[in-house]
């Protein structure tokens, strides 16, 4: 049985994965109150994912870094983590003396276990990707301990699509999922740079054999 418990619920339309550091600008009054109460009892919030104006069902549990700074109207710029994915049961709109609201949620079990093999394919995939897009990614950590959340980000995925990789609960199907997203998106963009070398070739003086008719 995987263990349910309450959270305070910040949902945003953004897919935040475990592991993942996200900055935030906080401004709205009820946040204000659910990083002010977060950070005093050093207790976890959940970023439940919106989308097409929906609560949607997974997040992430997030903890705050550190608040790097404080405005005078009590706004906020946080650094967060992520932490374990979770799965809303029942939210709860309204707590007493919250402006903020709440879900029961439990927490899916995760496996971490993916093939190097296949990371390592889908790492040049990515390089490629960048390459094309005329993008760095510094990832600052070794390519050897890079997982599907790592990179996911970074693979031009829409927020649908990185919503489905979310609800995926094994390294494998996550790095099924991406291997299958570079199989469509990369042919894309080769055909794109053919495409840049013939119109450029265009108004050149051509060196093309003459056909011989039989």
């Amino acid at each position: 049985m995987s263990m349910t418990n309450f959270i305070p619920i910040f949902p945003l339309s953004i897919v935040v994965f475990p592991e993942e550091q996200v900055n935030l600008h906080i401004f709205e009054p009820r946040y204000k109150q659910l990083i002010t109460e977060s950070v005093a009892q050093q207790k976890p919030f959940g970023i439940p994912v919106v989308m097409d104006s929906k609560l949607q069902d997974f997040g992430s549990v997030v903890v705050v870094e550190e608040i790097v700074q404080t405005y005078e109207n009590g706004e906020m710029d946080i650094k967060t983590r992520g932490r374990e994915l979770f799965r809303i049961l029942e939210v709860i709109k309204d707590i007493p003396e919250k402006l903020y609201s709440g879900a029961i949620v439990n927490y899916p079990e995760n496996n971490l276990q993916g093939s190097a093999r296949v990371m390592e394919q889908l790492i040049i995939q990515l390089r490629r990707l960048h390459t094309f897009m005329q993008v760095k990614k510094d990832f600052k950590k070794a390519d050897e301990v890079l997982n599907s959340y790592d990179i996911a980000h970074h693979s031009g995925l829409t927020i649908y699509e990185e919503y489905e990789l979310l609800q995926l609960t094994h390294e494998r199907q996550r790095q099924e999922y991406l291997k299958r997203h570079f199989e469509k998106i990369i042919p894309v963009f080769e055909k794109m740079e053919d495409l840049k070398a013939k119109i450029k070739l265009n108004g050149h003086f051509k060196s093309l054999s003459g056909f011989d008719i039989k």
